[in-house]
């Protein structure tokens, strides 16, 4: 799907291919019609956030077999449910952001400058996972 944008218009980059995320699972938090849940947003999750996660109910940590889900850790990079990281932001716990592979369509619900307070610095990393 090449017209897709990130936040700042630009073609928008693959979030994470290990573990494969997106709503297609091809890597990259695209906007789908069908998707409901608006998986988006591409996040580096953290011990707070998946903490945060399994206690409203979804458990990002805990690998399902049936549904090739490996678990996440912290430091894996996942398209996340839009909603999932707004409670989050309000619960002050929401994970970093990955601007550059995340869809231009979470701008008409997140304000520019929110997203830029949550921006990914790879330079915090000694290893920026495969992306």
């Amino acid at each position: 799907m090449p017209d897709d944008r990130n936040v700042y218009g630009t073609e928008l980059e693959p979030c994470c291919t290990d573990p494969m995320t997106g709503f297609l699972r091809d890597g990259c938090c695209r906007r789908v019609e069908s998707d409901r849940g608006r998986h988006e947003l591409c996040a580096v999750m953290t011990e707070e956030f998946l903490r945060f996660s399994r206690a409203q109910g979804n458990d990002l940590l805990t690998p399902k077999p049936a549904f090739e889900f490996p678990g996440l850790e912290p430091g894996d990079r996942w398209c996340l449910c839009l909603a999932r990281w707004l409670e989050a932001e309000a619960a002050d716990c929401a994970p970093p952001v990955v601007l550059e592979a995340t869809h231009e369509a979470v701008l008409r619900d997140v304000d520019p400058d929110l997203l830029r307070d949550h921006e990914y610095d790879a330079g915090d990393d000694a290893d920026p996972g495969t992306v």
